[in-house]
C-alpha cells in the first residue's frame, strides 16, 4: 500500500516533514557544537550536523551539492579536524573559555541579525519567474562532464596527496616507544 501524499492528521507532506525534521537535527546538533564542553563530541555532533545538512540538500534535490557536502566537509575536513584533535591529546576544554565572556554582545548581535533576516524575508515577494529563454536544466551532467573530464587525474592525485599528508601527520605525533627512546 502506497503512502498518502500528506501525513494523516497534520496535513503536511512527507518532503515537507522532513525538510523540518533534517532542520532539527541541523539547528539541535549545531547548538551543541557550540555549547559543548568535550571537544571530540564537538567534532562528531559537527559530522552530524553537516550530515543532516547534506540531507536537506537532497530533499530540496541538489544532489550533486550533497555528494559534495558528504565527500569535502564530511569525508575529508571533519575527519581531518578529529585527527587533528585526537593527535594533541587535548580531549576537553578548560574551564572557562575565552569566548564565553562574549556570550551577551554575540547574542544580542544573533538576535539583531535574526530581526534583519525576518524582516527582509517577510518583504520580498516570492513569486518564481520562469522567462522565456531560459534553457531547461541540464542536471549533474556538465558538472560530471568537467570533474571526470579533463580534471580527473588532478582530482585523484590531490586526494591521494591529502592522504600522504594525514598519514605523515599521524606519523610525526606518534610518541616513540621506550625501546626506540634515544638517552643523551
Amino acid at each position: 500500500m502506497p503512502l498518502p501524499p500528506t501525513i494523516p492528521f497534520i496535513g503536511i507532506t512527507w518532503a515537507d516533514a522532513l525538510f523540518l525534521l533534517l532542520g532539527g537535527v541541523v539547528l539541535g546538533s549545531a547548538t551543541l557544537v557550540v555549547l559543548g564542553r568535550d571537544i571530540i563530541r564537538n567534532g562528531l555532533m559537527l559530522i552530524l550536523t553537516l550530515g543532516a545538512l547534506a540531507g536537506i540538500y537532497v530533499v530540496l534535490g541538489a544532489s550533486i551539492v550533497a555528494g559534495a557536502q558528504v565527500l569535502v566537509y564530511i569525508g575529508a575536513i571533519s575527519v581531518l579536524i578529529l585527527f587533528a584533535i585526537m593527535l594533541t591529546q587535548s580531549k576537553s576544554a578548560s574551564a572557562q573559555l575565552n569566548f564565553q565572556t562574549q556570550a551577551l554582545p554575540a547574542a544580542l548581535a544573533s538576535a539583531l541579525i535574526g530581526i534583519l533576516l525576518a524582516v527582509a524575508l517577510g518583504a520580498t515577494q516570492w513569486g518564481s519567474t520562469v522567462y522565456n529563454d531560459t534553457p531547461d536544466p541540464a542536471g549533474t551532467a556538465t558538472a560530471a562532464a568537467v570533474l571526470f573530464g579533463p580534471w580527473l587525474l588532478a582530482f585523484e592525485v590531490a586526494s591521494v596527496l591529502i592522504l600522504a599528508a594525514v598519514i605523515g601527520g599521524i606519523y610525526l605525533a606518534m610518541k616513540p616507544a621506550e625501546s626506540e627512546e634515544i638517552e643523551a
